[in-house]
């Protein structure tokens, strides 16, 4: 199983970015899946949750308003749309995937999810 993200780079504040999540070896059509990140010299965070079958979404406080998580079953890809960039949404970014299948809530702690993403990093210069 491997979840393979991508689409981040360097971006002035103000800017938009869409990461990709694509999995291999595994459908992510039965778990919802999210997207975390880290900071310089900070904890990892959630961002974003979507439920498996896309009808729910959740956001940090930070990025609500500002971002978009979406999927494509079809491609076996989750989304993060990026937009009004700021200079602390500098970090690497990771997919990561709920260990539950077909899961009735979402989830925010990162034990809640099972496999990640190599990461991607998205850095906004000011």
């Amino acid at each position: 199983v491997q979840l393979q993200a991508s689409g981040g780079g360097l971006v002035q504040t103000g800017g938009s970015l869409k990461l990709s999540c694509e999995a291999s070896g595994l459908t992510l059509s039965m778990y919802n899946m999210a997207w975390f990140r880290q900071g310089p010299g900070k904890e990892r965070e959630f961002v974003a949750v979507i439920s498996w079958y896309g009808g729910q979404k959740r956001y940090a406080d930070s990025v609500k308003g500002r971002f978009a998580i979406s999927r494509d079953n079809a491609k076996n890809t989750v989304y993060l749309l990026m937009n009004s960039l700021k200079a602390e949404d500098t970090a690497v970014y990771y997919c990561a995937k709920d260990r539950r299948r077909v899961p009735a809530t979402l989830e925010y702690a990162e034990s809640s999810y099972d496999y990640w993403g190599q990461g991607t990093l998205v850095t906004v210069s000011s």
